[in-house]
């Protein structure tokens, strides 16, 4: 396919892993910059690519999606508050605490610490945030500190009084806040990181790592080890923590947190072998939504459902509820093959959505590829941490490769989840 290409570039490039966001998706912003490059077609495009560094970075930003909003993962922030308090007594004033955001993306996260630690009292001396994104144009969103509404989501909206400033249908973050944030255009991979070995005691980097294959997410890892300091503590996205368990790190025990630090090495045992059966003791998972198909998804042969007649694939012309909702049928139904192309043609047309890449997950799983059942379902997760199918059967997959606490974990997110989608 001379797509491939592309796709070779982006993971040189990046260390991107294109199966990880989706073929579709990469497909899809190769046909924007196409047609805003006035390439006439692919093989155009690719001479364009390689003669202009202004385009390879345009594609590079056509394929991130900045998904993002202040206060992402609120319990994140209230453990780092309590991190940060303990981190700095032990530094016992010999220098201020150094925090980093990787990638920063818009500057939400690297904003959201500096709120949060200034409403806890520190003084805007005791700590500095560092914030990096590949992407200059995010930088630059970021260092105008202007933000719409989509950058303010759940109930609570207090710090939004405290800290920001409307600006016609924007708001503007205070200057107070700003200034702990330095913003810069940086690659995790740039070999430039090196000079800062050990210098940060706090390093925010979520739902980079899924991104990335086995090797690249190796790297970054050996990265972010070297940034931080022995003593300190990564953050990291709610579908990440398996991943860190298998590279020496261990969570801090406080829960929803995601936040690890350095494994023991005289703790480290062997891991345990893989379960006899997927279900693992812990909280009853939550009833099936509606829309949940394969009941046999928990089993632990994993085997497919039993042929089913076919229904009809959608029309071309649907539009995105149409689309979603002959997904949901052909699923429910078992018509595996025709719901996973209409998944993926909704990739190509629509915004990435949680559902869409659950429903991709469930096929894998019934089918019995747990590597791609285990990337959809993390998709889903980095667009809807909360989606409680997903964790559940995420959490059925870990177990079955003998994950059992990283299963138990997962299932008590999706019962806290359920919980709330009752209240």
């Amino acid at each position: 396919m001379s797509e491939q290409r592309f796709f070779r570039f982006l993971q040189e490039r990046i260390g991107l892993d294109v199966e990880s966001v989706g073929a579709s998706m990469v497909e899809r912003a190769l046909r924007q910059r196409c047609a805003a490059s006035a390439a006439g077609d692919l093989d155009h495009y690719w001479l364009c690519l390689q003669q202009s560094t202004v385009e390879q970075q345009a594609l590079i930003e056509a394929v991130i999606v900045p998904e993002t909003w202040f206060f992402r993962y609120p319990e994140s922030f209230t453990a780092l508050a309590t991190l940060a308090r303990k981190r700095l007594a032990e530094l016992a004033g010999a220098r201020p605490l150094r925090l980093l955001s990787l990638p920063c993306s818009t500057g939400e996260e690297p904003y959201s610490i500096s709120m949060a630690l200034l409403d806890a009292g520190f003084a805007p001396c005791a700590f500095r945030v560092d914030a990096m994104d590949i992407s200059p144009s995010s930088i630059a969103r970021a260092e105008l500190a202007v933000y719409g509404r989509n950058s303010f989501r759940g109930s609570d909206l207090a710090f939004r009084d405290r800290h920001f400033e409307g600006v016609n249908d924007s708001y503007q973050l205070s200057e107070r806040v700003r200034r702990q944030v330095s913003l810069e255009a940086a690659n995790v991979l740039d070999p430039a990181l090196r000079a800062r070995s050990g210098l940060y005691d706090i390093v925010f980097c979520r739902n980079l790592l899924i991104y990335f294959d086995i090797p690249t997410q190796q790297r970054v890892f050996e990265v972010l080890k070297l940034l931080l300091h022995d003593d300190g503590v990564l953050f990291i996205g709610p579908a990440e923590g398996s991943l860190l368990a298998r590279l020496g790190m261990r969570p801090v025990g406080i829960a929803q947190s995601f936040a690890y630090v350095r494994q023991d090495p005289a703790s480290v045992t062997a891991p345990p072998s893989p379960a006899p059966v997927v279900r693992v003791a812990a909280t009853p998972a939550p009833p099936p939504r509606a829309t949940a198909w394969a009941p046999n998804a928990l089993q632990a042969t994993r085997t497919p459902p039993a042929p089913i007649r076919p229904l009809p694939e959608p029309a071309a012309s649907e539009g995105e509820p149409e689309l979603l909702a002959s997904i949901a049928r052909l699923a429910n139904s078992g018509a595996s093959d025709q719901a996973r192309a209409s998944c993926e043609r909704y990739l190509r047309q629509f915004a990435p959505k949680a559902q869409v890449y659950y429903w991709l997950g469930l096929l894998s799983d019934t089918q019995g590829d747990a590597g791609e059942a285990l990337k959809h379902y993390r998709k889903a997760l980095y667009l809807e941490p909360q989606h409680a199918e997903a964790l559940m059967h995420l959490a059925a997959l870990l177990a079955s490769q003998g994950d059992s606490a990283g299963a138990r974990r997962l299932q008590a997110r999706a019962a806290k989840a359920d919980r709330e989608s009752e209240r």
